[in-house]
């Protein structure tokens, strides 16, 4: 079937190859931007052992009642956790069509309606919302067909319209945050939210296990409570469920819940979605404008070194993405910050390995973004500017953020366990040198957008850092536990070669590192 040029089946078909052709992140090595026959392979073996994996779980829930408690409240506790990560994917979907594929200032200049485009971005994003979980969860509903457990066939409609909800209410909120804030800042806000989206979820089940026993009594007796109750099943609560198990009425709940959704979205804000759009782009245009004809008094009071301190900073917190990366890595201390804080049984031994290894990682990260990733690395070879002062103030930048954000938690530890607090400073220290370090020495150029990929470019770095991160955290372990007692034979044993390892590493990359020709 030919579709009409222009119309919305036309816009959705382009839209549809455009992620295809994206689906493996850059160019294949024949020039062709497709999935390669490997990962085409493995996501098929994928498919296949999902598919046993559901066969086998549907034969064994074959008896069981769908209206059970225990399966609502088994299927609601696996829909938190996908409408969770679905709303984080959807943010950062938004943000990609909004912001960063430059092509809506061209489509909106053309004869093609606004609401066109809109309603066919937006079924883009619910589509790439959707397309993961489908993968996941279709196998369960294609066991229960062939098992003839109709019931299960539920999972596409739930899965879909828990797509097209959380793509709507994304859309909306990144709209939303452009009329509040501008689209400049709405930009590195929704790259954040979405990024961090994700992990909080990750960080309440680390919080929830890491609570006092009392609090976790209290929540599990609620949620029995809830469960056991006469008419459970028939709660408004276990309607996301009931609709994932295929019963009718639910299903149409949610399915007119989410058309409703799209349409209010589509019909109605489209307007200001172009609007959006043609901020976005005068708030650049302008932006470029003032830089150029603002006439401010340069300021030559900073050093060289502080000047680079400073200008890797705002590098790093005027890109979204970067910042979004380094915000998840600063996300996972929470767990750790709560063990010092509120936990009366404070647990040493783990909080001086968690911070070691977590600060040596975010160390890792922020200096291979200010050494390795630099902008311009010819202007800075070829300027005045001494090009050693110059990488030690990018090794600086990447290194003090890291220790200050560091240093309240090991003081507040110091004044409740001296010893402790005292162990943790000297190991996080000894690991946040290290890992600059060996990024200072041996890191290989690299650019800033590709800084998920960034492990790829230097197997040698790697190594290096893992081992730097291991030894540390090892001395982190039984340094602390050091501190409750003395250790016995194999305990000091481990800790020499963790020493050893630790002075080994940076001194390995001194010897590796690369000169100047």
């Amino acid at each position: 079937m030919r579709l009409a040029p222009g119309s919305v089946g036309w816009l959705l078909r382009h839209e549809l190859r455009l992620a295809w052709f994206n689906a493996a992140g850059g160019k294949a090595a024949d020039g062709r931007r497709r999935p390669g026959n490997l990962a085409l392979g493995l996501a098929a073996a994928g498919c296949i052992a999902m598919h046993v994996g559901g066969w086998l779980v549907v034969r064994q829930l074959a008896g069981m009642p769908g209206d059970d408690p225990r399966i609502l409240l088994a299927v609601s506790a696996l829909l938190i956790v996908v409408t969770t990560f679905m709303l984080s994917s959807a943010i950062k979907a938004c943000v990609v069509v909004m912001f960063e594929r430059s092509d809506l200032d061209l489509l909106l200049s053309s004869p093609l309606p606004s609401r066109s485009i809109f309603t066919v971005r937006l079924l883009g994003v619910c589509a790439d919302t959707a397309a993961l979980y489908l993968f996941l969860l279709a196998p369960f509903a294609h066991a229960g067909l062939l098992q003839g457990q109709f019931r299960w066939l539920g999972i596409y409609p739930g899965v879909i319209g828990l797509a097209v909800l959380c793509s709507c209410g994304a859309m909306l909120l990144t709209l939303a945050l452009v009329r509040l804030l501008g689209a400049r800042r709405t930009r590195v806000v929704a790259q954040i939210v979405g990024a961090l989206a994700g992990a909080l979820l990750v960080i309440a089940s680390q919080l929830h296990a890491l609570s006092s026993r009392q609090t976790q009594d209290g929540i599990r007796n609620t949620v029995l409570r809830m469960v056991q109750a006469e008419g459970a099943a028939d709660r408004l609560l276990w309607l996301p469920a009931r609709a994932m198990l295929g019963e009718p009425l639910p299903v149409l709940l949610l399915g007119a819940l989410a058309c409703s959704m799209f349409m209010l979205s589509t019909w109605h804000t489209h307007r200001f979605f172009a609007r959006g759009l043609q901020l976005a782009a005068s708030t650049s245009s302008l932006a470029a404008g003032k830089a150029s004809s603002t006439t401010a008094r340069p300021r030559f009071g900073r050093s060289l070194f502080r000047t680079v301190v400073i200008k890797e900073w705002r590098l790093i917190v005027r890109d979204p993405q970067l910042l979004s990366q380094v915000m998840l890595q600063i996300l996972f201390l929470l767990p750790l910050f709560f063990l010092i804080f509120k936990r009366a049984d404070v647990q040493v031994q783990a909080i001086g390995a968690g911070l070691v290894l977590l600060c040596s990682s975010l160390t890792g990260a922020l200096a291979w973004i200010a050494l390795s990733a630099e902008d311009a690395p010819d202007l800075l070879l070829v300027s005045p500017a001494s090009q050693r002062t110059v990488r030690r103030a990018k090794l600086a930048a990447a290194m003090m953020p890291v220790l200050g954000l560091v240093a309240v938690p090991l003081l507040w530890l110091t004044m409740r366990i001296p010893a402790a607090g005292l162990v943790g400073f000297l190991v996080v220290c000894g690991a946040v040198t290290g890992a600059g370090l060996v990024v200072f020495w041996c890191g290989r150029p690299g650019v800033r957008s590709n800084f998920k990929g960034r492990g790829k470019g230097g197997f040698v770095m790697n190594v290096l850092e893992l081992f730097n991160s291991l030894a540390w955290g090892a001395l982190g372990w039984l340094l602390s536990a050091a501190t409750l007692g003395p250790l016995d034979r194999m305990g000091i044993l481990v800790a020499a070669g963790a020493t050893f390892f630790a002075i080994a590493v940076p001194g390995t990359a001194w010897m590796l590192r690369s000169r100047p020709m």
